[in-house]
């Protein structure tokens, strides 16, 4: 039988063994209350359980990354990468809205782009990792999806833009979105123009030859707009 989320268990690098773990680590309340019948529960105690497994697993591999940090910088370091904001970007790179089980209420309201809902997914998918294949798995993806972000937060963020501009945007509790608005070329030569948003406002556009090029640019772009607006208060 085909597997149908050969695509989601490709990007996170691991196969479930009971798929029944990964969807409920997919389903919100809205669809079990709408589907009795699904026999599936919803992902809020995945969710609960899925904090202490980021939390544990990124400071983990902070603590191999920063060895002279102290606690409290290692926490405050933590905070800026493990946040609704930072998960939900995490989410959209997964795609993981387009898997969401949800009732019809929060689909046409939007649910698959609401950033509270893609960091509950993202959190309960890294528990029904954890309860599939135990925590060397679990930290195994952890390390996988995080990895870029924890260098990043050891090298102090110089080159990596989206981390930065998550970082401003979290101070106003705003959703940074990367959208690709054209691309131009042959398969195998792509061009990619991502526009950067934070919250409901354009701030910036790039282009690369890949889609992350591209959002690493535009994050670039946004973080200049932002500082030119120095007068102005932080997003």
């Amino acid at each position: 039988m085909e597997n149908p989320y050969a695509r989601l268990e490709a990007k996170l690098g691991y196969s479930f063994r009971d798929r029944s773990r990964l969807e409920a680590a997919l389903t919100h309340k809205s669809y079990v209350n709408e589907n009795p019948a699904w026999g599936r529960p919803d992902n809020e105690r995945l969710e609960f359980l899925g904090d202490a497994v980021v939390g544990l697993c990124v400071g983990h591999l902070l603590m191999e990354a920063q060895p002279g940090r102290n606690e409290g910088e290692l926490s405050r370091t933590r905070a800026t990468i493990v946040n609704e904001v930072g998960l939900a970007d995490l989410a959209n790179e997964l795609d993981l809205g387009a898997w969401l089980f949800l009732g019809r209420g929060e689909e046409q309201s939007g649910g698959r782009r609401k950033p509270s809902m893609l960091a509950d997914a993202t959190e309960a998918l890294l528990a029904a990792v954890y309860l599939d294949g135990g925590f060397d798995a679990a930290f195994s993806v952890v390390r996988t999806l995080f990895g870029g972000r924890v260098t990043a937060a050891r090298d102090g963020g110089a080159t990596d833009y989206k981390t930065r501009l998550q970082e401003r945007a979290a101070r106003g509790r705003v959703q940074v979105r990367y959208l690709v608005v054209e691309e131009r070329g042959p398969d195998h030569d792509k061009t990619f123009e991502i526009v950067a948003t934070i919250g409901e406002r354009e701030y910036a556009r790039g282009t690369g030859k890949t889609k992350k090029e591209a959002e690493q640019r535009a994050a670039e772009m946004a973080l200049r707009v932002l500082d030119a607006e120095a007068g102005a208060t932080d997003v």
